[in-house]
């Protein structure tokens, strides 16, 4: 399972986010998707992905976030990347600020799908050098280049 060729396009990573709090940064990442996926009720996958988030965060430590939700809005698994500069508190099992944020939404009848979804994006970003490069990368052609040697391994 290759998060390129499944979930992400250059369309759908953001290298610099602008929002500085968890509720914000998630509302600017499914814009992304809303924008470059066409989706509909996008106000209801930000629901599914604020509800997910109420019964834990989904700050992973190290660094990282990958909110997630499922809803009968959607056909398939999408997702969007994004990078924050500065960090933002996501309540993560560290204590850490986040400045790797992965959305992930999918269709609610398919959640063993979701769950091996859910499995790839946090083994790719248990790679500390993969996190660093991610972070220091200035455009998204650069995170593209990491990501998919990374997912060639």
């Amino acid at each position: 399972m290759n998060i390129m060729d499944i979930f992400l396009n250059q369309s759908t990573i953001i290298v610099d986010l602008k929002s500085t709090d968890k509720k914000s940064i998630i509302i600017e990442l499914i814009d992304v998707l809303k924008n470059t996926r066409k989706l509909g009720k996008s106000d209801e996958i930000i629901n599914a992905v604020l509800e997910r988030e109420k019964l834990g965060s989904t700050g992973i430590g190290q660094g990282v976030a990958i909110p997630h939700g499922k809803t009968d809005v959607l056909d398939k698994q999408i997702g969007v990347l994004g990078i924050s500069r500065n960090g933002v508190e996501f309540n993560s099992l560290d204590g850490e600020l986040v400045h790797i944020i992965f959305v992930l939404v999918g269709p609610a009848e398919v959640a063993e799908q979701h769950l091996k979804a859910l499995s790839r994006i946090s083994k790719l970003f248990r790679n500390k050098f993969l996190r660093e490069d991610i972070i220091k990368a200035k455009t998204v052609e650069e995170v593209v280049e990491i990501i998919e040697k990374e997912d060639a391994c």
